[in-house]
């Protein structure tokens, strides 16, 4: 029997009232045997004010978040499915943003909680950071995802990122009937300082056989962390 993508299972029932190209989109995994790979352009690329600057610089050393801002910015996104080092299906969330000075890239690799519920979502090159991502459906048929528990692992340590020095996000996507392309909206915010990071723009998308296409050198993670 057809288990699903990890997002059909994650979702549930509610899958089905997405847009029919947000179904194919995130029916992305090892079951479909489809890779998926969007190519646009992002309207916008922006971050808060001065003080985070350092945090997002600190960040985009291993590829978490991005520290430069722009306009009509070059955008792909490549959803590709894998097993883990540790048998987890898993789906890569790498986005390249083509910015003036040279490409920045925003890493993360989502698999299905333990208990099925939700997502977890690996940040980084080295999954130091996890975020639990709950999967939701608008009013339009647009996904809706918002982040839940922050934690950071390294070695032994094992700890809760506090409410002042996290984010909050929230991603919406949507399907345009009219120009067939995907909308995105991005934002980070936290809860104590305001807007911290965020994107928004459009890309169409293009499927290609996840086996034969394999995963190229460079998408999956350094290091990866067992700890749900």
């Amino acid at each position: 029997m057809s288990r699903g993508s990890i997002f059909r299972r994650a979702m549930g029932a509610d899958f089905g009232r997405l847009h029919p190209e947000l179904r194919r989109r995130f029916s992305v995994g090892l079951d479909s045997g489809e890779a998926c790979t969007g190519t646009g352009v992002m309207d916008r690329v922006w971050h808060g004010r001065g003080f985070v600057r350092p945090f997002l610089a600190l960040g985009a050393t291993r590829n978490i978040l991005v520290p430069r801002e722009g306009r009509n910015v070059p955008f792909v996104i490549e959803n590709v499915p894998y097993a883990d080092s540790f048998g987890r299906e898993t789906v890569t969330f790498v986005r390249t943003f083509h910015l003036p000075g040279g490409p920045r890239r925003f890493d993360a690799q989502m698999v299905l909680a333990p208990e099925g519920d939700r997502i977890l979502d690996y940040l980084g090159t080295h999954q130091h950071l996890a975020s639990d991502l709950h999967l939701g459906v608008g009013d339009r048929g647009e996904l809706v995802i918002r982040s839940g528990e922050h934690r950071f692992r390294e070695g032994p340590v094992d700890v809760r990122v506090p409410g002042p020095i996290g984010g909050e996000a929230e991603v919406r996507e949507a399907f345009d009937d009219d120009t067939g392309r995907f909308r995105i909206r991005v934002r980070v915010v936290n809860r104590y300082f305001g807007p911290l990071f965020g994107y928004e723009g459009s890309f169409t998308a293009a499927y290609t056989d996840a086996a034969r296409q394999g995963v190229r050198p460079g998408l999956r993670p350094v290091r990866e962390e067992a700890r749900a």
